[in-house]
């Protein structure tokens, strides 16, 4: 019942005390440092760490990201995050899914064939006309016009 089980060393590696010291730490390392790592997330293409980057870059590299005009889309879903930003012919779709459930929604249409910039994971097929987000996934679309 204490805060000391979120504080444990920082897992760089797979070695030893994985990587954090070459002491013994005031915090045992958590037993999964082999395989949840610093290292490991660098080496995989799909880790949260590349999401990431890939998300720093998007920011730097697409205006509408930063000043683009924001239009709220599906204001009362309390499962799915979703979002437009325009900026010079440019419009970015957001969804976002923020439950463990695959989840089917309606979305402004014209955005079948938009580009995906981004995403998290395998997308799945639309269903009836209403974009189809697995558990946890983000997407972002760009369409230009």
């Amino acid at each position: 019942m204490g805060r000391d089980n979120a504080r444990t060393p920082m897992q760089w590696d797979a070695s030893p005390q994985a990587g954090f010291t070459t002491g013994v730490p005031w915090l045992p390392v958590n037993p999964d440092h082999t395989e949840v790592n610093a290292a490991a997330a660098y080496a995989d293409p799909g880790s949260v760490f590349h999401h990431y980057r890939r998300l720093i870059a998007l920011r730097h590299g697409e205006p509408a990201v930063v000043h683009g005009d924001f239009t709220m889309l599906l204001p009362d879903d309390e499962r799915v995050y979703a979002f437009t930003r325009h900026h010079e012919g440019t419009t970015l779709l957001v969804v976002g899914n923020f439950t463990g459930d695959t989840v089917a929604v309606d979305l402004p249409g014209g955005w079948e064939d938009a580009e995906l910039l981004l995403g998290n994971g395998p997308s799945v097929p639309a269903e009836d006309g209403r974009t189809v987000l697995a558990p946890w996934e983000a997407r972002v679309h760009r369409r230009i016009g």
